[in-house]
């Protein structure tokens, strides 16, 4: 598919995906900042955070309820999200299934520094990392790699099942 069809496809997710990740960004204020500064809710962290967000079509949850695929390649040429990703690009990843209508079943919030420094210390830049994915083919020219989050307990800031959260690999 293009990227073109792709984003226009995951676009309908983005409010679903603001309403899951919105508490992980935001807490209640203090009694004294909301008192003082009429300020309800502050963000949790000082800086911007970039959050990649994937949503893959209904069907995959069950099958793949630990995994987490990131674009590896294009037969097109085009950058892909790993490359972007192993640059050092993005906070965080969202990472959810598609249900009905534009709702999300199953999701994950993944710290992408965290699974950058699994990466790296696996050896990245020698391949030592390769055991730690699946290379996958959507037989329409795009290719991905497949992380199963149990070899990334660090990396996992929340999810939607608490299976996800106490399982370690």
């Amino acid at each position: 598919m293009s990227y073109e069809t792709d984003r226009k496809w995951s676009d309908q997710f983005i409010p679903e995906i603001r309403r899951i990740v919105g508490p992980y960004l935001l807490e209640p204020s203090s009694v004294e900042v909301d008192t003082k500064q009429a300020a309800d809710l502050v963000v949790l962290l000082a800086k911007n955070v970039t959050i990649a967000a994937r949503v893959r079509r209904s069907g995959y949850a069950d099958k793949y309820q630990h995994d987490f695929t990131v674009r590896s390649y294009r037969e097109s040429g085009a950058k892909t999200e790993m490359a972007k990703l192993v640059e050092g690009w993005g906070d965080w990843m969202f990472y959810g299934h598609a249900a009905l209508g534009s709702t999300i079943s199953h999701w994950m919030l993944i710290d992408l520094h965290e699974w950058r420094k699994t990466l790296i210390t696996a050896g990245y830049g020698s391949g030592g990392w390769c055991h730690l994915a699946d290379r996958r083919s959507n037989k329409d020219g795009t290719h991905f790699l497949a992380f199963d989050i149990r070899n990334f307990p660090s990396a996992l800031i929340a999810s939607s099942h608490e299976l996800l959260q106490v399982e370690a690999a």
